[in-house]
């Protein structure tokens, strides 16, 4: 009977036959709840294929009874009316098993019956280590020249020192130009410089503090502003690994401890187990827009259930109680490019501040004041039911030395895995002005655009598009695209795609194109552009230098219109950096080009030169140990060099990366706390890494008695004085290996026999562990 599951109206038999009066599984009759002839049962329950513990029974006429006390402990949710005591198998829809001679009872009942929590499964997450950052400093660079006819030429080079530390990076960039003409008058050379800024972040808070030249911050319906000033605000690359948009929340519930597996467009994004009760799985989808879930159970019999679902995913949204802001106050960079130092004279400020009022609503503010200005607005992105798709929208108001305007937008989209659908627009009103329009152009006073796309299995994709941007005492520019793509196998693709401004018939275009992809570098394409009443054809070859490093080119060849001509490039992509070279014949205009990008490190007592560094990098040392391999996320990324030192670029600031050394390339005389290890950089920073790597003076010692045998295996050898650590042991054949020996060594050894010592000189030749004896273990002491 045992493992038995039956219907209740034959539970009570089976139970009845399985434990008759003299069954070890009976209690004499005493204390039953109901007050009536019976035998009290404490049996361990399982319910709903879940163990829920001892419970107390009585068994009567061969039926389980059971109070309502004890029932209600056990989870049930007892409909009103029911007697007290009850018996199991007059609960509707319940299947009862009772094992006397396992004193257990498994109950089956429907969900309704029962009072259960809801359990929640989360995907799982990453988590970064606590990032850290090694003083150091860096100068990328980027050269690039022009020799063209009559000694015409050109020479320009932009530039970014970067100093960074624990405390924050420091940062400035710069531009240099040098240009000569035909003739000696003609020549102009400038520096400008661009942007300095020192910033720091508090991962723990989301929070970075900037000092110096920054954009403001802005929501989708405002414009950013160039200021020197300072900033503060929410960063959430802080934490990489932190999901800022909505989860979808699939929701079920599970009469027995069941698999669930989740699938999204027929591909599984999650598997788990669930116990027995309702549940809510929260995961990230695999897809943006619209799509279609599953949720496949099968319960510990092997009965399988799908639940369907629709869903929306969108990364506009911010989770439920999650806030991003930002603000920040200065003077407004004027001339940038142009000017190092031409800052506005009356200090701004703005402010922006997004908030998730529920998974389906983040609400949005923005304000910025000057003198005379002031301008506020508030807006909204809302996730229309499950799957309606999103809506936006704002309102916001300006005034300026009297004069007042407004702005406001409105956009929705829809997308699925084959239809996408879009349609936003920006007016304003009245004289509506922003910070930026005092030094600048206004804001459009219509911007508008449509997007209509459709992708077919065997057809391609179609498209449709529209857009009408006008500025204040400006022409309207309207144009309407219609484009289609199709990918032939998995190397060629045709195109084609019509413009036409709306305002002026005569201006349209026309482009065909086809393109060829010959490996995972080579790529052939070609073009036909129709352009008014002028025609012209292209045709690009190109091979991308690989990511390793290696040789790459372009040729580039054109014939039609005003743009008769060609073009040809050579690059070279290295471990310090790139080289490219190349001439350009195109609409008369002749000249031969070159540039190199990289840069240079100072870190770790050593300079490194690079390619060029964007993010965060490690600097790695193997204690001055050379052509020690190095993997960074298990891929070989170089050796060390002469002083056991490498660059390891680039590394994900603020996210885990792991790198590791071949410990098979180190002498043998050294110890080594650990082959691999997680750096987590900060922002654009760098990162000494270590392995603590210590040589040691090692030799395999080979110790013997006064009569020249090996000392008895398992004896205790110290180096004389040390008390600290565990002793090495003598193995087979008398040998010990020992760490810690000195130039002159003395050796205290416990034997069975007593305590004897050895007193020699230590010598090392080579890289090799050297074998030392054999020594004889005297009775005498040394010193």
């Amino acid at each position: 009977m045992q493992g038995l599951l039956a219907p209740a109206a034959h539970a009570s038999n089976t139970a009845d036959s399985a434990a008759p009066a003299t069954s070890p599984a009976l209690i004499a009759d005493g204390g039953n709840p109901n007050g009536q002839a019976g035998n009290d049962l404490y049996l361990d329950v399982i319910l709903n294929g879940a163990s829920s513990g001892l419970a107390h029974f009585s068994l009567r006429d061969g039926q389980l009874w059971a109070s309502q006390a004890t029932l209600r402990q056990l989870g049930f949710a007892l409909p009103p009316g029911m007697s007290d005591p009850l018996r199991l198998s007059s609960l509707p829809g319940s299947m009862v098993a009772y094992d006397a001679s396992g004193q257990t009872v498994k109950i089956n009942v429907p969900l309704r019956l029962l009072r259960l929590s809801t359990t929640v499964l989360n995907t799982p997450t990453a988590s970064a280590k606590k990032p850290s950052a090694s003083p150091g400093a860096l100068l990328n660079y980027e050269v690039y020249g022009t020799q063209g006819e009559h000694g015409t030429g050109s020479l320009s080079a932009f530039t970014e020192l970067r100093v960074f530390g624990p405390a924050g990076v420091f940062s400035s960039t710069s531009l240099s130009q040098a240009t000569r003409g035909e003739g000696s008058s003609s020549s102009t050379d400038k520096t400008v410089r661009l942007d300095t800024s020192f910033s720091t972040s508090f991962p723990d808070s989301l929070l970075t503090l900037r000092f110096g030249d920054t954009l403001t911050g802005a929501q989708t319906w405002t414009r950013s502003t160039r200021i020197g000033g300072i900033q503060l605000g929410t960063d959430f690359a802080l934490q990489p690994y932190l999901i800022t948009a909505p989860l979808p929340a699939f929701i079920g519930s599970a009469t027995l401890p069941s698999q669930v597996d989740l699938y999204v467009n027929g591909l599984r994004q999650y598997s788990g187990k669930v116990p027995t009760g309702p549940f809510q799985l929260n995961t990230i989808p695999n897809i943006s827009g619209a799509g279609n879930a599953q949720i496949v159970l099968t319960d510990a019999l092997g009965r399988a259930t799908t639940l369907n679902f629709s869903l929306y995913d969108t990364h506009q949204l911010l989770q439920q109680g999650l806030s991003q802001w930002s603000t920040d106050i200065g003077y407004v960079r004027e001339n940038y490019g142009l000017a190092s130092f031409d800052y506005g004279r009356d200090p701004a400020a703005s402010g922006n501040w997004r908030y998730g009022v529920s998974d389906h609503f983040t609400a949005e503010l923005h304000g910025e004041a000057t003198a005379g200005l002031t301008e506020a607005g508030a807006g909204g992105v809302w996730l229309l039911g499950d799957s309606g798709g999103v809506l936006s929208g704002s309102l916001a108001q300006s005034e300026h030395q009297g004069q007042s305007g407004s702005q406001y937008s409105a956009g929705y989209s829809w997308r699925n895995n084959r239809f996408n659908f879009s349609v936003d627009e920006t007016r304003t009103r009245g004289d509506y002005l922003d910070v930026a329009s005092l030094y600048g152009a206004p804001p459009p006073s219509v911007s508008a655009q449509a997007v209509v796309g459709y992708s077919t299995r065997h057809l391609g994709e179609f498209g449709v598009s529209y857009l009408d941007l006008r500025y204040p005492k400006q022409d309207p520019s309207r144009y309407a695209t219609v484009y289609w793509f199709k990918s032939i196998g998995h190397a060629m693709s045709l195109s084609l795609s019509a413009n036409q401004n709306l305002d002026n018939a005569t201006d349209r275009s026309l482009f065909a194109g086809f393109n060829v992809v010959l490996d995972d570098t080579t790529t052939v394409s070609t073009g036909l552009q129709r352009d008014g009443s002028s025609t012209g054809l292209s045709l690009d070859a190109s091979k991308s230098a690989p990511s390793a490093g290696g040789w790459g080119w372009r040729v580039d060849l054109r014939q039609g219109g005003d743009q008769n001509g060609g073009q040809g490039e050579v690059d070279y992509l290295g471990r310090y950096g790139m080289l490219d070279a190349g001439v350009s014949s195109i609409a008369g205009q002749n000249y031969g080009y070159a540039g190199a990008t990289g840069s240079l490190v100072l870190m770790g007592g050593d300079v490194f030169a690079s390619r060029r560094i964007d993010d965060a990098f490690a600097v790695v040392s193997t204690d001055g140990i050379a052509g020690v391999p190095v993997k960074l996320q298990n891929n070989p990324i170089g050796t060390t060099d002469s002083h056991g030192m490498l660059l390891v670029e680039p590394l994900n600031s603020y996210q885990n990366n792991e790198v590791s050394i071949d410990p098979m390339q180190l002498p043998q005389d050294v110890r080594i706390d650990r082959v691999r290890t997680i750096a987590t950089p900060t922002d654009r920073a760098g990162i000494l890494v270590k392995f603590g790597i210590t040589p040691v003076q090692a030799g395999v010692l080979t110790l013997v008695d006064t009569n020249g045998k090996p000392l008895a295996l398992g004896s205790q050898v110290r180096v004389h004085g040390q008390r600290s650590g565990d002793p090495a042991l003598v193995g087979f054949d008398g040998h010990a290996y020992l760490e810690t020996l000195q130039k002159h060594t003395v050796l205290d050894v416990l034997t069975p026999d007593g305590e004897c010592h050895v007193a020699f000189d230590y010598r090392k030749v080579g890289k090799t562990i050297p074998h030392i004896g054999p020594l004889r273990c005297l009775a005498e002491t040394f010193r």
